[in-house]
């Protein structure tokens, strides 16, 4: 009798192990297609790749870049608004299916996330208020600077050591608009950010900012997915070069930049 019960004891533990293992497989894409939803994680207040506009409708490059993908993958399309401070735990705790916003590719996000290839290129600047003498980042010493918590504006700081400490204060926003609002009306001296959104905010509202020629950071836009979704990234990544490839993406670059800036499939 006990080796019987030993017997039945070992069939159902290797059972359950085999059972782990089809779990711990990578269904991401099928799952996604059984729930029939698509769920972008964004920072609403990143204009022109994911903003609310004047009807509290999210818009924006990367909002058409993933209702097409969604469509040609047969689901739903759902952008949902989460703290880019914490874009992780969206990510990790299923909230969302990835992080698709101007998320700059950094060595540490590859090794943190399954991110697809590069899609569009970006810099990290420095804006100032047109009246004020900074046209340099020399000429930033002593002054303060604001940034977004949690953007690639605090590792550019941190990759440009002298110009980093030669600033009296770095101040956090929450996001980038707040922190442009914020050295509009003089409560900093500058915002480190990025100069798709810096060029956008400044042409479309008729700021009165600039943007310093020194560049910070060239960077590159990406899209990150949870670490063991890759069949998942690969599908959204060949979606995406087909779009490429019939011109789709080109007339969105058209429709938000006034020209194709991709630079899908040419990494």
């Amino acid at each position: 009798m006990k080796k019987v019960v030993m017997a039945v004891a070992a069939v159902a533990l290797i059972a359950g192990f085999a059972g782990c293992k089809k779990k711990a497989g990578d269904n991401s894409l099928a799952e996604l297609k059984e729930r029939g939803k698509f769920i972008l994680g964004l920072d609403a207040s990143f204009p022109p790749m994911g903003s609310i506009d004047d009807d509290g409708v999210i818009v924006g490059y990367d909002i058409d870049l993933g209702k097409e993908v969604a469509k040609r993958l047969g689901v739903d399309f759902v952008a949902q608004p989460i703290n880019w401070d914490a874009k992780s735990f969206e990510l990790d705790s299923g909230n969302i299916d990835c992080i698709w916003n101007g998320m700059t590719l950094t060595d540490e996000r590859k090794e943190t996330y399954a991110c697809s290839s590069a899609y569009l290129n970006n810099d990290q600047v420095l804006v100032v208020r047109k009246e004020s003498n900074i046209r340099s980042l020399a000429d930033a010493a002593g002054k303060v600077v604001a940034i977004q918590k949690g953007s690639s504006a605090q590792d550019a700081l941190d990759d440009n050591p002298d110009f980093n400490a030669s600033l009296k204060n770095v101040l956090k926003f929450d996001d980038n608009i707040v922190a442009l609002q914020d050295l509009i009306v003089g409560g900093c001296d500058g915002v480190v950010l990025d100069s798709v959104v810096a060029n956008w905010y400044i042409s479309k509202n008729n700021a009165p900012l600039v943007v310093v020629d020194e560049i910070l950071a060239k960077e590159e836009y990406g899209i990150a997915f949870r670490k063991g979704d890759v069949k998942l990234r690969d599908e959204v990544q060949k979606v995406l070069e087909e779009m490429e490839a019939d011109g789709t993406v080109e007339k969105l670059c058209e429709k938000w930049f006034g020209r194709n800036i991709s630079v899908l499939g040419k990494k």
